[in-house]
């Protein structure tokens, strides 16, 4: 991985995007970008699109969410303490005893998040599963007045960002899921961009997939594209209590993961498939047999139908402070998706 794209990759996981919230991340993504791309455009929704090559008839769709899940402040009591909901899909567990950031008109407040210590939880408590609802939010303030002072109902809350490196490779940070496939799919147009090219791609840094795979829908049709591939996370089985029978037998630094399953198109599939054989580019398989939860769905299903692949990055930990995985995964990545670019022809029939 070059020395910018990797600042870059950085700069992203120290950037917040909770769902609804994302113009921060998405003024990183286009200074990034701009250099590389012919247009650079934001629709109304706030998806960032970056295009090379817009007047060409084949059009082709990256799509790779930058939204994170996170929370939404809903209340502040008496005590200056702070109730929230949730934004996106949470497991209230990895929320207890955690650092979070509120991310007020003000500025970035730093905050905790907990619940009654455990010395005074009574027995039946203790065998009562965490509910998000009875977790607060602890800024320090005094008291309602001072903590209203700094900051207002629906502003927005992460855990506190961060990035760590880790051996063989590896790498964790709060929203790795999914700002993996964001780099990769931003990434994937740079190292394209430098090679001859019968299509025009469409990189799109989505908004609000952790809400319902909305930013994808809108801009699918604002591109109207004849092929696209989504890029995602998927769950890493290689640590325990994961059952690979279901879940399939996905590791990190083994490559990215292809995804086969009628959500997505068998042609464009092949060609992933063979373009990995060809390149000699590392890759897992994996299978889905329903419409996916990620931005493969709706774009599939775009104005007429899309040609509509795949390729997700093994993540360890999902949804939570410490979301693992592997560089060279998401190195690759970008390798397929450019390759996948320049194999076009411009007039590739993708029918099944």
């Amino acid at each position: 991985m070059e020395a910018a794209a990797h600042d870059f990759l950085k700069e992203l996981l120290s950037t917040p995007s909770p769902s609804g919230y994302e113009a921060a991340i998405q003024t990183v993504v286009r200074e990034y970008i701009t250099p590389f791309a012919d247009e650079v455009t934001t629709d109304v929704h706030g998806n960032v699109i970056a295009c090379k090559n817009p007047d060409a008839p084949l059009r082709l769709m990256f799509a790779g969410h930058c939204d994170q899940i996170g929370l939404l402040v809903t209340q502040i009591d008496d005590a200056g303490f702070i109730y929230t909901q949730t934004i996106g899909g949470w497991d209230p567990i990895q929320l207890v005893g955690q650092r979070m950031t509120i991310w007020a008109d003000s500025g970035a407040m730093p905050a905790v998040i907990a619940r009654k210590p455990i010395h005074l939880l009574k027995e039946e408590e203790r065998k009562q599963p965490v509910k998000q609802e009875d977790l607060w939010l602890d800024i320090g303030a005094s008291d309602k007045a001072e903590a209203a002072l700094l900051i207002r109902v629906g502003d927005p809350v992460t855990l506190e960002l961060g990035y760590q490196e880790m051996r063989n490779n590896l790498a964790n940070a709060p929203g790795m899921d999914n700002r993996t496939g964001l780099w990769l799919v931003m990434e994937a147009l740079r190292r394209a961009s430098e090679k001859d090219l019968n299509c025009g791609i469409y990189a799109v840094s989505t908004v609000q997939e952790e809400i319902g795979l909305r930013g994808a829908r809108t801009s699918a049709f604002g591109i109207d594209p004849q092929v696209a591939i989504a890029v995602d996370v998927t769950h890493a089985t290689d640590c325990p209590t994961i059952d690979k029978r279901q879940q399939g037998d996905v590791a990190l630094g083994k490559g990215p993961v292809i995804y086969r399953g009628p959500n997505m198109n068998p042609v464009v599939t092949k060609r992933l498939l063979s373009l990995c054989d060809e390149h000699e580019l590392p890759y897992q398989l994996a299978a889905i047999g329903r419409a996916t939860p990620n931005d493969t769905n709706t774009i599939q299903v775009s104005r007429a139908g899309v040609a509509t692949g795949l390729v997700s990055i093994p993540n360890r930990y999902m949804h939570s402070a410490v979301e693992t995985i592997s560089l060279d995964d998401i190195d690759r990545g970008a390798d397929l998706l450019a390759a996948f670019a320049c194999s076009l022809t411009g007039d590739d029939d993708f029918t099944p």
